[in-house]
């Protein structure tokens, strides 16, 4: 055997016997955490909140008949009203909650939710929490807390690596090296089911820069609420991943059961303490979220009544032999892609396409009449996930000629986003006040009435006596301007300290290396959001990011509305993603004034390359609108009157992340399948 081999193995046994616990060992720490689980309900009916939301649903459900569904659906394209719907649903719950996310982090938001489903659970309503080990509160000693925390509250990991909670780097690196496929088998599907009639989906995980609560970097994304029947479907592929061999009880992992045994007892994390403090904007949410007649008028704009909607979503036996039966949300999407008509509006953060989706949009254009692709994704100076966006670069010219795309990248600093700039703290316009958390946590029921009265008061109350939902035009752009000239100063604080060492792959969203330094200063924006509309007549909200990975590794879920009114929502919500303000429209770069013929064939063999794709000449740049012009095709003659070349990579400020760029796009080719 070889040093190298030897090594390897040796490194392999050292981490197993690290980890290992005997059966017994195991047994009794199971038996620890069930032995701690509080049987207390402190209110066996009548201490749920009333809820618009929730009656929605039932509404929905009690008007369908076969063949003929009924549904509400309220499109979530702000943060903050997507974390205010989940927060009210949870306390409005009857019967059961049940969490299925990739990333749930232990943050603002994370610990409000945390907060929240814990109430929850103990008021009497079955709780169930499942998360992909490798981003679900990665915390052995918070885990078991959690699992001996109430009868009613229950947490599994899927997909444990090396039998732990907290998978550690020399891990993480024997993972990818021997257990390749297993080791990238992510459950990327989200979803947040409430007593079976009102579930929540799409991009968004329990993270603060998902509900604009982070200070530097947020997520421009979009989760979609359905009321109706189909909400049944959800709890039936929550149950299959819930029972599946690879959803393993947060107990019985490794690291967790010895913080158990050790313990002797189930141990009280600092974070879940009485005495533990919350931020001034958590008290602030969860006073809102108990007002229903507040959260409906805030989320009763978005709300549609539709009848057709259907659930897709990948059963966890996809990771055992990707047989097309248990891959049904890239079904779906391809079936949906291929019966389109007229045109296609497609929003993903990574635009790299798998050789399926590729060989099928390539149908679409031999078609005499092909429908017309409009893409929504990220540029270069907005994206987190450089790596993969150096692999969209790479093939842009085949999705701009060969493909017919039309291609919008998303700017960092978006002029119209929907993140509510004031929410991220970036302002400072206040202390930041801590609240024990006690003090948080519903307790005593209340009336109806009497509820949305404590509710609207602590709102008040905390907003100094003006309501909060009450915003002026002139206060927002006032707010925008303030957040540009106080996240400077977070910039630059933020590159000071930033390594400058590159990995490959980082502990971003994606496993990235982080988004890259620009040379302007801001609260930044990134595109998470994964949507589509076809022919103006079906609406697609999920979790599936139409790439090889959400194909071919990731499980992944999404909504489909057979609805025009719906279909019309989603796609002006894409369409301002795609504006002048909020995006760079990319097209061919200007020609060489001789031999651009050559040239073009050129570029052409040296993409076909899997690898050496060094030719300097990139076919496609990004694109400015000048100030006075309206948006115009890139085949308008006036195209270059109206719009300035500004570059392949707007807005970066960092030399050597642009050389990596490059040299991801020359040698990269290979890591397609995984990105």
């Amino acid at each position: 055997m070889s040093p190298f081999r030897l090594g390897i193995a040796l490194l392999v046994l050292l981490l197993a016997g690290c980890a290992t616990l005997s059966p017994e060992q195991r047994a009794r720490a199971e038996e620890i955490a069930i032995a701690g689980r509080s049987q207390v309900v402190e209110c066996p009916s009548g201490c749920h909140i009333d809820s618009p939301l929730l009656a929605l649903g039932h509404a929905a459900v009690a008007a369908s008949a076969p063949g003929a569904p009924r549904h509400h659906v309220v499109l979530l394209d702000g943060g903050q009203d997507s974390l205010l719907a989940r927060v009210h649903l949870i306390r409005a719950a009857r019967e059961s909650i049940d969490v299925q996310m990739f990333i749930f982090d232990a943050d603002d938001s994370g610990q409000l939710v945390l907060d929240e489903l814990l109430a929850a659970a103990r008021r009497g309503v079955k709780v169930r929490v499942l998360l992909d080990q490798l981003y679900g509160l990665a915390d052995p000693n918070l885990q078991a807390t959690l699992a001996g925390a109430h009868v009613n509250f229950e947490l599994r990991l899927y997909n444990p690596t090396f039998d732990e909670a907290k998978t550690q780097q020399l891990e993480y690196a024997a993972g990818v090296l021997f257990s390749f496929r297993r080791f990238n088998q992510r459950m990327h599907s989200k979803l947040m089911l409430f007593d079976d009639v009102v579930g929540i989906t799409g991009g968004r995980n329990i993270q603060d820069r998902y509900f604009d609560w982070a200070k530097e970097y947020n997520y421009r994304d979009r989760d979609l609420l359905v009321a109706g029947p189909v909400a049944a479907a959800m709890g039936v592929n929550f149950d299959a991943f819930w029972d599946y061999e690879r959803s393993v009880p947060s107990e019985r992992l490794g690291d967790v059961g010895e913080r158990l045994l050790g313990a002797g007892a189930v141990p009280v994390h600092p974070l879940l303490a009485d005495d533990a403090v919350r931020a001034a904007r958590v008290r602030a949410m969860a006073a809102l979220a108990a007002d229903g007649a507040a959260v409906w008028e805030r989320l009763e704009p978005f709300a549609l009544p539709v009848g057709r909607v259907e659930f897709h979503a990948d059963l966890p036996e996809k990771h055992d032999d990707a047989a097309p039966a248990h891959e049904d949300a890239s079904r779906e999407m391809r079936d949906l892609i291929a019966g389109a008509e007229s045109d296609i509006v497609l929003q993903t953060p990574y635009l790299v396409l798998s050789r399926q989706a590729r060989d099928l949009f390539t149908e679409l254009q031999a078609r005499g009449t092909p429908p017309q692709v409009w893409i929504s994704t990220n540029s270069l100076a907005a994206t987190d996930a450089f790596p993969v966006y150096a692999m969209s670069h790479k093939y842009k010219r085949l999705y701009l000629r060969e493909l017919g795309f039309r291609i919008h990248e998303y700017k960092p600093y978006p002029a119209d986003s929907p993140i509510d700039l004031a929410a991220t703290g970036a302002l400072e316009v206040v202390p930041d006040v801590r609240i024990p958390r006690a003090d948080l946590v519903p307790r005593a029921p209340k009336t109806a009435g009497e509820a949305a009265a404590a509710a609207r008061a602590e709102r008040l109350a905390l907003s100094g006596g003006v309501d909060p939902r009450i915003k002026a035009r002139e206060e927002a752009i006032a707010a925008r301007e303030r957040a540009l000239a106080a996240a400077a100063a977070a910039e630059a604080e933020r590159a000071a300290r930033a390594d400058t060492r590159q990995p490959l792959f980082g502990s971003g969203s994606r496993g990235s290396a982080g988004p890259v330094p620009l040379r302007g200063a801001g609260v930044r924006v990134g595109l998470h959001a994964k949507s589509m509309v076809v022919d103006d007549r079906i609406g697609v909200v999920g979790t599936h990011n139409f790439d090889p990975r959400s194909d071919n590794l990731n499980t992944e879920s999404m909504v489909v509305v057979h609805d025009a009114d719906f279909a019309t929502a989603l796609r002006a919500s894409i369409v301002r993603d795609m504006s002048p303000e909020n995006a760079w429209l990319i097209a061919r770069d200007e020609k060489p004034p001789v031999l651009s013929g050559l040239v073009y064939s050129l570029g052409k063999v040296s993409e076909a390359l899997p690898v050496f794709d060094i030719w300097p000449f990139p076919y496609a740049t990004s694109w400015e609108l000048r100030p006075g012009c309206e948006p115009l095709p890139p085949d308008d003659p006036r195209f270059a009157e109206c719009y300035e070349n500004v570059g392949a990579f707007p807005e970066v400020d960092l030399p050597l992340k642009t050389v990596y760029t490059r040299i991801l796009t020359a040698f990269g080719a290979g890591l397609i399948p995984i990105l």
